[in-house]
């Protein structure tokens, strides 16, 4: 018994010799002067050491949350080339929404405004560039997706994000980053960050304006999932029409039971997950982008190239001078062209940001750009051909390839809404706000890449019923334009 007392006794003075390297150097000397064993040479040796600097994080830096690997919420840094093909797989999850919307947007403008003159047509499409430019490039590219929370996008991670740092929540959200944020206030030396604590304040102070921001971002969400029915809906209604100028006979019966086929093989592949449906979809939206471009190209040589004149936007002042309330009811055709933009937010947790950014500035823009440039061009020659204006001005001899890839890319088109649903559904059910369900994740190295068969199948049903209600392309995107 003596000599295991002797030995615990030993081992706990080591212990506090050990650790009271941690703490300042008046602790030390009490310490040492208690043990009464520690010579002089150890004595100069332990005070060097209490005078070395540990290294841990500063809790200012922590505050700020700009210590890259200080917690362990953010994504893994990926080199250059796994950045670059996860770009291309955002092409086939992302994108495909946004890249088929040429093959809709003049036909449903122009279905409420008549084309009596250029103006009309410089008009609409000055207001489709400026409005591609200013919402999915300047404001989701440059702001939105930097307001994600530990890389994860959508209108429930944004709350959560305010949340955390503002107690303005009306749901149970507690993660393990809260832990590491003080309670305390510091001194603010800019007016932007005072301005930003009375916000704060002004939140945390008024119960009806947390309920305010808990019902936007249902509505949000909400919204995301309405998406997510009428866009599949949509873009494969649009592709297949095509065939009906194409096939003498090819009514539109034959039309919407072709759209409900391709549907039904659409959400029958979701099980296999994001990254393999994306890098199946994404060669053929690959193809769809520089096809839509190049067509775009040669359409500006050949019909007219001072279309290059909608960059000035004063064209929109007198597109909305000359059409009055007609113009005003155009822009609910005219939004179509940013279908999907809100999944380069809401599909954030299935890539990282700079996939994103890059498919979008290098790849999207342009060929889209081009696509509309091309059709208006087309338009000023041939303004009698509204309703079929993508597949009249493709050139005869490419009518079939463009109308497969058409196709194709109008299936790849519904995954975009249909992988943020997703999103916001897992997001939802984490904050309490929708029942539980499955969930599968279907990759091993992104966790924010899930199914979930329920809403998967519940999605299908809805896209089915509305295809077959509605049964035209022009009706869907007019409801379209009004719900959003």
């Amino acid at each position: 018994m003596d000599e295991e007392g002797i030995v615990e006794e030993a081992a706990a003075v080591r212990l506090v010799r050990s650790d009271s390297r941690w703490v300042d150097g008046s602790e030390v000397e009490r310490e040492e002067r208690s043990t009464g064993f520690v010579g002089f040479e150890e004595e100069a040796i332990m005070r060097r050491r209490l005078r070395k600097k540990t290294k841990r994080v500063d809790s200012l830096n922590v505050e700020a949350m700009i210590i890259a690997g200080s917690h362990g919420h953010r994504k893994e840094n990926l080199s250059t080339w796994s950045t670059i093909a996860m770009a291309f797989q955002t092409l086939g999850v992302v994108y495909g929404d946004m890249g088929t919307s040429p093959l809709y947007v003049f036909s449903d403008v122009f279905s409420k405004v008549s084309i009596k003159s250029e103006v009309d047509v410089l008009g609409a499409l000055s207001l489709v560039l400026y409005t591609i430019a200013l919402i999915p490039f300047a404001k989701y590219v440059f702001v939105v997706l930097k307001a994600n929370d530990n890389g994860e996008g959508g209108t429930f991670a944004l709350y959560s994000l305010i949340c955390r740092y503002a107690k303005v929540s009306q749901l149970p959200n507690q993660q393990r980053a809260d832990e590491d944020i003080s309670s305390f206030q510091l001194k603010l030396p800019t007016v932007e960050l005072e301005r930003a604590l009375r916000i704060k304040d002004c939140l945390e102070r008024n119960s009806s304006f947390k309920m305010l921001l808990l019902l936007l971002v249902l509505m949000g969400t909400s919204m995301i999932i309405g998406d997510g029915i009428l866009t599949p809906s949509m873009s494969v209604l649009s592709a297949v029409s095509g065939l009906q100028g194409a096939i003498r006979g090819f009514n539109t019966d034959a039309v919407v039971l072709l759209a409900i086929v391709i549907l039904v093989v659409l959400f029958s592949i979701q099980s296999f997950g994001t990254g393999k449906v994306g890098f199946l979809f994404a060669p053929a939206l690959a193809l769809w982008f520089f096809g839509i471009g190049s067509i775009g190209f040669y359409n500006i040589i050949k019909h007219d190239i001072t279309v290059l004149r909608a960059l000035n936007p004063a064209y929109i002042y007198l597109f909305f001078k000359r059409n009055n309330l007609k113009a005003w009811s155009a822009l609910g055709g005219v939004v179509l062209c940013i279908t999907g933009a809100e999944a380069m937010f809401a599909d954030l947790g299935h890539f990282s940001l700079k996939s994103i950014q890059i498919a979008f500035t290098f790849v999207v823009l342009p060929c889209l750009f081009l696509a509309y440039f091309g059709q208006a061009a087309y338009l000023m020659k041939h303004p009698d051909s509204v309703e079929r204006v993508f597949y009249d001005s493709v050139p005869e001899a490419l009518f079939w390839p463009i109308f497969v890839i058409a196709t194709f890319a109008a299936m790849i088109a519904s995954q975009a809404m249909i992988s943020a649903t997703f999103s916001c559904i897992k997001q939802s059910m984490a904050l309490g706000c929708f029942p539980r369900m499955k969930i599968i994740h279907t990759s091993k190295r992104f966790i924010g890449q899930i199914y979930i068969p329920i809403i998967n199948w519940f999605l299908m049903v809805m896209c089915i019923i509305i295809v077959a209600i509605f049964r035209s392309t022009t009706d869907i995107a007019n409801a379209y334009g009004k719900y959003f």
